[in-house]
This record gives C-alpha cells, sequence and structure tokens, in this order.
C-alpha cells in the first residue's frame, strides 16, 4: 500500500477523528520533555518532576485509548475527555506553581546577591512561559474539545417529525 492510499483511506475513515485524539496525545508526551518555565538560563517543569510524568503517561494513555478506538471500532471519547481535563488541569495548575516558585527563588537569590555585594537592590529576573507548557495546553485542549464532540453531538434530525392523527 502506497503512502497516498494510506492517506486517503485514513481521510475516509469514519474514526477519522481519532487521528487528531492520537496527535494530541503525541503533543503531550513530547509536552513533557520540554521546559514549562523559564527563568534567565534556568528551565523548569517537566520530566524530572512529578507532574512531567504525569503528563507523560496521560498522553501515552490517550494515545493508546484513540489506537485501540481505531482498531475496535468502539468509541472512547468519554475517557479521552477525562484524560484531556485531567491534562490541562495538571499543566495549567503546574505552569502558574512553577512561575510563582521561580520567581520568588529568583527574587530570594537575586537579593542575597546584592546585599553580599553592598549593591542597591535590582529587579529579579522574569519567569517565561516554556514551550513545554504552550504544547501541552494545546494538546490537552484538543483532547478535551474532542471528547465533549461526543456530549455536543449534533441530532440526525433537529426538527420532530409530525405524527399523522388522520389515520
Amino acid at each position: 500500500m502506497r503512502l497516498g492510499d494510506a492517506v486517503r483511506a485514513a481521510w475516509n475513515d469514519g474514526m477519522r477523528g481519532y487521528y487528531l485524539a492520537i496527535v494530541a496525545g503525541i503533543g503531550l508526551v513530547v509536552s513533557a520533555f520540554f521546559p514549562w518555565v523559564l527563568i534567565g538560563e534556568r528551565t523548569l517543569g517537566g520530566v524530572p518532576g512529578i507532574a512531567g510524568f504525569w503528563i507523560l503517561a496521560l498522553g501515552v494513555l490517550a494515545m493508546l485509548l484513540a489506537t485501540l478506538s481505531l482498531i475496535t471500532r468502539k468509541n472512547s471519547r468519554h475517557p479521552l475527555l477525562i484524560i484531556g481535563l485531567a491534562a490541562f488541569g495538571i499543566m495549567f495548575v503546574g505552569y502558574r506553581f512553577l512561575e510563582r516558585a521561580a520567581t520568588e527563588q529568583a527574587w530570594a537569590v537575586a537579593q542575597a546577591t546584592e546585599i553580599v555585594a553592598g549593591r542597591s537592590l535590582a529587579e529579579p529576573q522574569v519567569a517565561l512561559i516554556g514551550v513545554g507548557a504552550y504544547v501541552g495546553l494545546v494538546a490537552s485542549a484538543v483532547l478535551v474539545l474532542f471528547g465533549l464532540t461526543i456530549v455536543f453531538k449534533r441530532a440526525a434530525n433537529p426538527y420532530p417529525e409530525p405524527e399523522d392523527d388522520d389515520v
């Protein structure tokens, strides 16, 4: 089978939306290995931390569920919604916590350095969001939106058919 035939078959597949969930799972796995917070030369977040391992596990689980759904032709959007919500929560709260902790630590180090050197106090370095946080937040949002499609599924016929009372 050529690549063009495989792409055409995937495009015409009735469960082609699960390919998006697989890509989002890959995005979560990739985001676990990139820094979430940058402060000067230091990077924080990702796999050495427990939140990074959780994001890695959720990404692998999302890929596994989406792949099994494609193989078995069964729906698994509810679990993917839960995985996406958990990943989004971990990424958002983890980023906010890491940003605050890094800013406070940088401020304390800057204060101590300036006091020891006998200089006036300088502004500490600003914490910036890293590429891992962006990729993880987008991937988890895609999983949430994909999971919500089962909740907000369009009705086949939005208008009720009138009953024939004359019979």
